[in-house]
């Protein structure tokens, strides 16, 4: 099978992959290894919201409807997922796991379990959220609680009454600690390193508005627009160190640039520490049979130990030489734009403080507009 372009993964990256690549008659093969459109964001915990305001948060030529709420739970963007291929008519091909991506003399050949196809392009969308990060500590095996990662946590109704430790400081690991702390559990944080904590709002607008407002100055020199934010975020978050928590060496703007890590945009969690009702440690050290003893020496018995301790990409897996486009933790070096290898194009992979999925548009376009270039150059 051939054609112009392959595009692997059905989300949020490949979907609008797909509907800039229709509006510049780009021909594409749109692959997908799940059964439907939509089921990563159906699979993820209940109480899952987009951390930014939907008039952000829409993919290309398609606003979400005005009954969503301001910020789109999981069930609703899973619908807006499936409403968006029904808009443009877009077919992906299911069931298609991609074991091998390699670059040819004259086309890229990709395998499915199923399938060989060739294509001039290749585009990865396949996003960060595919392997589980688990650490390994010592004792682990010797635990006899319940350990899972936060991809097979659902809401906190199971753990009631329960000491329950949340390893991270990401929002999925304080959104689930809220979630816990909300169905009658007895959560605790294990916080490892250095935080940057945001409100998702402040006065009513969002961060990620605030952020647009000054895009240049993140841009020219994101150092300078921490520490023009900083007074206002101390203000706002009071001395963190108070509660066990310690402030990062960067600000939440330069991380975001320099380490591709998303701060904190907290909604809610913050408080529940400060009154107590969710407990902080540090890195776990070491665990027995009942109890984990941290780096500071405390030691604690807790039933259930939830690993919110986020995902890495897969491709790697899959891509022939990804060591020549991506860096040693499997990141492509550019995304929105052609790697290093002709033809080989990741969306959906750069950190931006103005929203994932607005910059996850950008790139899409931007793509299109280079590969049109390349069909009819001149």
């Amino acid at each position: 099978m051939d054609t112009n372009t392959i595009i692997i993964g059905a989300s949020a990256a490949g979907l609008s992959c797909a509907v800039c690549l229709q509006k510049s008659g780009i021909p594409f093969t749109l692959l997908e290894q799940s059964t439907s459109i939509g089921n990563e964001w159906k699979k993820r915990y209940q109480r899952l919201h987009l951390h930014t305001p939907k008039n952000h948060s829409h993919l290309p030529y398609l606003r979400m409807p005005e009954r969503y709420m301001k910020y789109v739970s999981k069930h609703e963007f899973a619908t807006y997922l499936e409403d968006y291929v029904k808009a443009f008519n877009i077919k992906p091909t299911f069931n298609q796991r991609v074991i091998k991506v390699e670059q040819g003399e004259q086309r890229w050949v990709v395998n499915t379990e199923a399938e060989t196809y060739t294509c001039k392009n290749v585009i990865i969308a396949t996003g960060y959220a595919e392997r589980p990060v688990k650490p390994r500590w010592r004792g682990l095996e010797n635990f006899r609680g319940n350990i899972i990662h936060s991809s097979e946590y659902t809401n906190g109704k199971p753990f009631k009454d329960k000491k329950v430790l949340v390893v991270g400081f990401g929002n999925s690991a304080c959104e689930i600690a809220l979630c816990l702390y909300e169905h009658q559990a007895k959560p605790a944080l294990s916080v490892r390193s250095g935080v940057n904590i945001l409100p998702r709002e402040i006065a009513g607008i969002s961060i990620v508005e605030i952020a647009l407002l000054e895009k240049w100055l993140i841009k020219a020199s994101p150092v300078l627009a921490d520490w023009i934010n900083k007074p206002v975020l101390e203000l706002i978050n009071g001395n963190i160190n108070k509660y066990g928590l310690r402030k990062s060496v960067h600000g939440p703007i330069t991380q975001m640039v320099r380490e591709g890590k998303v701060p904190l945009l907290d909604i809610g969690t913050l408080a529940l520490i400060k009154e107590g009702k969710i407990s902080v440690f540090p890195d776990v050290a070491h665990i027995t049979s009942d109890t984990l003893k941290f780096s500071d020496g405390r030691e604690e018995p807790f039933e259930v130990i939830i690993l919110a301790t986020g995902f890495s990409p897969s491709f790697s897996e899959f891509l022939i030489n990804s060591d020549k486009v991506c860096d040693v933790h499997g990141i492509p070096h550019v995304s929105g734009q052609e790697s290093k290898l002709r033809g080989l194009f990741f969306c959906g992979f750069h950190v931006s403080p103005t929203g994932m999925i607005r910059e996850i548009g950008i790139e899409a376009r931007r793509i299109a507009h280079l590969l049109r270039k390349k069909n009819h150059p001149g």
